[in-house]
C-alpha cells in the first residue's frame, strides 16, 4: 500500500469513527486498463478507474464468488455518494440488506468523473467521448482482471447507474444473479429528459467563455448547468417546504449553485450529460436472464410514471417486476434512489432469490 493511500485510508477511518457509523469505512484503491478503447474509436494509453470496497469476497468450491456487489452511482455522482446514513447506514450496517459481515460491496467512480480519467485531469475536450456501454465494459474489466470477480450476486445503481445496469443485464447476461436499476427507464433518453440534457449542453457548448474546453475559469454556462440539475431533483412539495417565500426560493437556489460552481467542472458535466447517447436497451430486454426488479417513485421528474414506458417494457423482462413508489413525505423525487429505507425490502426480495 503507497503511503498516500495509506494516508487516505486513515482519514477515511477517523471521519467514519468521528460520524459513528456503524459499518467499516471503505478501502480506496484505484485500477488501470492499459489500451482502452472507446466505441467511438479512441483511445486511452492508460484508463482508470476509482474504486471502493468493503467487506471480503467469497467463493465456492469451484471458486466462484458468491457474495459481491457492484453498485454504480448517478450523473455527476461518484462511489462516495452513497457513503452516507440513509445509505450506507441502513443497507450496511450490522443486519442491513447489504450487511457488509456478508455482503463484498464494490462502489466505482465511472470514467470521466471523481477519482477515474475524467477530461478536467488534463486532455479537457480532448478526452476521448464515452458512453454507458464504455464505462459498464470498463467497470467488467475492473471485477474480472482487478478484482479476480468472476461472479455477481447484484448490480444495482441509481439514476444514471440504475441505465448501466439494464445494460449490465444485456451486455452480460450471465455474470450475475440479480439486477436493481433505481430511478430509470428502459428506454433511449428522450422527451423532456433528452430536453433538460440538451439546455445543459447547449449552455455550455455555445458559452464563448467555454473556449472549447479550453478555458481558464469556469465558463458561467456552468451556472445554469447547476441550476437545471437542481431544477430536476427533488419534488414540488419538498421545494415548497423549503422554500416557501421568493427570498428564501433565492437564497436556497444561490447556494447550490455557489457549491456546485467550486465544485463541479464544465468539460466533466459536459462529458458525464453526453454520455447517456449510446443508451437504448428497449432493443435487448429479453436478453436478460437474472431477476430484475426496478424501482421508480411518482415524484420523480426525470422518470415520470404517467409516460408508462416502466410498465410496458417490463413485460419483455423474463424475470422482471416494476415498482413505482407513491409520493410520501419520505419520497424525495428523483433523489429518492439514495434513500434505502423506501425500497430496501425489493432488494431484500431479490436476494432471498
Amino acid at each position: 500500500m503507497t503511503k498516500r493511500l495509506l494516508a487516505a485510508t486513515l482519514l477515511s477511518t477517523l471521519a467514519f469513527t468521528a460520524q459513528g457509523a456503524d459499518y467499516p469505512a471503505p478501502a480506496e484503491r484505484d485500477f488501470f486498463i492499459k489500451d482502452f478503447r472507446f466505441q467511438s474509436g479512441e483511445s486511452l494509453p492508460e484508463l482508470k478507474i476509482h474504486y471502493r470496497t468493503l467487506g471480503a469476497p467469497q467463493r465456492d468450491a469451484h471458486g466462484k464468488v458468491t457474495n459481491a456487489v457492484l453498485i454504480t452511482h448517478g450523473t455527476g455522482g461518484t462511489g462516495a455518494q452513497f457513503m452516507r446514513p440513509e445509505f450506507a447506514g441502513e443497507l450496511f450496517r450490522p443486519g442491513g440488506a447489504l450487511d457488509v459481515a456478508r455482503y463484498y460491496v464494490i462502489l466505482t467512480d465511472g470514467i470521466g468523473i471523481g477519482g477515474s480519467s475524467k477530461p478536467s485531469d488534463g486532455l479537457r475536450a480532448r478526452f476521448p467521448h464515452y458512453g454507458y456501454r464504455d464505462m459498464v465494459d470498463a467497470q467488467y474489466k475492473l471485477l474480472t482482471e482487478g478484482l479476480g470477480v468472476n461472479h455477481l450476486k447484484l448490480v444495482m445503481g441509481t439514476s444514471m447507474g440504475g441505465m448501466q445496469t439494464w445494460v449490465w443485464g444485456e451486455r452480460y447476461p450471465g455474470f450475475m444473479d440479480a439486477l436493481m436499476p433505481l430511478a430509470s427507464l428502459p428506454d433511449q433518453i428522450s422527451g423532456r429528459n433528452r430536453a433538460w440534457r440538451r439546455v445543459v449542453i447547449d449552455a455550455i457548448r455555445h458559452d464563448p467563455t467555454w473556449q472549447g474546453g479550453d478555458y481558464s475559469t469556469q465558463p458561467q454556462s456552468l451556472r445554469t448547468a447547476a441550476e437545471m440539475l437542481f431544477f430536476m431533483s427533488s419534488n414540488p412539495v419538498l421545494r415548497q417546504q423549503q422554500m416557501p417565500t421568493l427570498a428564501a426560493s433565492d437564497k436556497e437556489l444561490d447556494h447550490y449553485v455557489d457549491g456546485a460552481m467550486k465544485s463541479m467542472d464544465a468539460n466533466d458535466l459536459l462529458y458525464a450529460i453526453e454520455a447517456s447517447w449510446d443508451y437504448d436497451p428497449k432493443p435487448g430486454l429479453e436478453k436478460i436472464e437474472a431477476p430484475l426488479i426496478a424501482v421508480n417513485t411518482a415524484d420523480d421528474l426525470i422518470n415520470p410514471p404517467e409516460l408508462g414506458i416502466l410498465e410496458k417494457e417490463i413485460m419483455r423482462v423474463k424475470r422482471g417486476k416494476a415498482v413505482v413508489l407513491p409520493l410520501t413525505p419520505e419520497t424525495r423525487g428523483h433523489g429518492s434512489h439514495t434513500v434505502a429505507k423506501l425500497w430496501e425490502r425489493y432488494l431484500e426480495e431479490l436476494l432471498s432469490n
